[in-house]
């Protein structure tokens, strides 16, 4: 594609260097990946300004330069008042609008959304249709994963992926749509069909500052659902009826509304609900007609993230009956409330909560279910929003025997630091903060007796820990079950 071809999609820019229109082969927003005719974007970051990286990304081949300001260049520079803006422009049009060629489903909230996009992609599965997910654990194409960095990745690589997926005949997309990647304009360009919303609970305000300004950028994607009624393409807002935050985003969005909840006025509703230690049932009421669910999973927050799964595959087009199927035939996702078994006589459970609603959903389902004791080691990430650090502690010892504090991703931050910010404002005396989260494993484990509960909250899935500019590996899940299986030796 001919760069004036390209450039042309966008308003009123001043291009220098101009006398030259070279062939776009590629873009790119990172001059490490620069190749022989790509378009490099400048963009400005939270540690590093893609302004500074021109000679880098010129010597590696970019035939030009999207850039904020007049930057040192032989080759064409367009200028643009909004990189970003600019790039999410460019890369739809570049990989030929992909989400107009599939049907885009959109998760947002506090908790949840990683569970329910993996439980709308079963149902999709086991219906013959061939998915795309993109999330907090990984980007998937059909069959193939691949590592993500972001829960919702740049404008740039979401189009490219798009691209990827219609290429490899996927149907459907299911992405998790993050509150920071709404405010920062990362999903401008995508065309959704379908946008849940599970729930909001305080969480990210080192970033949004206030509540009100945390629930307004997780509306921004039902107000970016259209303005207009085109039947060939139907626009859905599947909205959780029980959070108070609906109320708002109904006003927000021009879309037809579908509510899902517990309550006496959702369109999808879960009626006479069971929970045992085996599993949840309830009875699934619908506006095509009720049925019984039997699921695997455990907790009220799992029935929230069943009805949100099942009325955005009932917008999709899915029969109850499939649904219903496909939701008793999951057995779990990976490190959300998902057992450690080694043979012990205890439970042990690891799960992603952390945030202070997560957590307290998880050990309340815990302490339903729980004959012995509640052990629950828990931390709080570092970089990240310090005012839910005490609110997570007073949570983990009013529902535990003994909250066992520790380390989860400090990154730049001391743990001790951490810790100090978790203990403040604790009167009781059932918790213990030891740094090393594998010690912190260890304790918790080695107090635990036949029946009682070991919870091992805030990582879940990762395989990590990011200590400094460190990155070790360190999955719970595995730490756990070799202390387990070194105590039963």
């Amino acid at each position: 594609m001919k760069l004036n071809q390209l450039v042309e999609k966008l308003q009123y820019v001043h291009i220098l260097n101009d006398q030259i229109n070279p062939v776009i082969s590629s873009i790119d927003m990172d001059s490490r990946e620069v190749q022989k005719g790509s378009l490099f974007i400048c963009i400005k970051g939270y540690t590093v300004d893609g302004h500074d990286f021109v000679n880098q990304a010129i010597s590696n081949g970019a035939s030009a330069i999207v850039a904020e300001r007049t930057v040192d260049a032989s080759i064409p520079v367009i200028l643009v008042n909004d990189t970003k803006r600019a790039m999410a422009i460019l890369s739809n049009y570049f990989y030929e609008h992909p989400t107009k060629k599939i049907s885009l489903i959109g998760i947002t909230g506090t908790n949840g959304k990683t569970t329910v996009t993996h439980l709308i992609e079963k149902v999709l599965n086991d219906a013959g249709e061939r998915t795309g997910l993109i999330g907090t654990m990984y980007t998937k194409i059909g069959d193939q994963t691949y590592e993500t960095k972001n829960t919702t990745p740049e404008s740039l690589t979401l189009q490219k992926t798009f691209k990827q997926m219609v290429d490899h005949q996927v149907k459907t997309a299911i992405m998790e749509v993050s509150s920071h990647a709404l405010h920062l304009g990362r999903v401008r360009g995508c065309d959704f069909n379908i946008a849940v919303f599970t729930n909001l609970t305080p969480d990210h305000l080192d970033y949004h500052q206030t509540m009100e300004a945390y629930k307004y950028a997780k509306g921004l994607l039902f107000s970016q659902l259209g303005n207009t009624y085109d039947q060939t393409s139907k626009k859905i807002a599947i909205l959780n009826d029980d959070d108070e935050a609906s109320v708002e985003y109904k006003k927000m969005t021009a879309a037809q509304v579908l509510t899902y909840g517990i309550n006496e006025t959702s369109d999808v509703r879960a009626k006479n609900i069971k929970m045992t230690a085996g599993g949840t049932s309830f009875t699934l009421s619908s506006p095509v007609g009720e049925t019984e669910i039997e699921l695997k999973l455990i907790g009220k927050f799992s029935v929230y993230n069943a009805l949100a799964a099942a009325a955005a595959c009932l917008a999709h087009g899915v029969k109850l009956n499939d649904i219903k199927q496909s939701l008793e035939s999951v057995e779990g996702v990976s490190g959300r409330f998902e057992t450690v078994d080694a043979g012990q006589q205890f439970t042990v459970i690891v799960d992603y909560a952390h945030t202070a609603d997560s957590l307290e959903n998880v050990l309340t389902t815990v302490k339903d279910l729980a004959k012995g004791k509640i052990y629950c080691v828990v931390g709080c990430g570092g970089d990240r929003d310090r005012t839910k650090r005490p609110i997570m502690a007073q949570i983990a010892v009013k529902y535990s025997h003994k909250a066992i504090f520790t380390a989860d991703n400090p990154r730049s931050e001391q743990p001790e630091m951490i810790l100090k910010d978790m203990e403040a404002g604790i009167e009781s005396d059932n918790y213990v903060s030891i740094v090393d989260r594998k010690e912190a494993i260890e304790h918790a484990i080695s107090l635990a007796k036949p029946d009682d509960v070991v919870l091992i909250a805030g990582k879940g899935h990762e395989t990590y820990q990011v200590i400094g500019k460190e990155v070790i590996d360190f999955d719970d899940r595995q730490v756990a079950r070799a202390i387990i299986e070194e105590r039963m030796q």
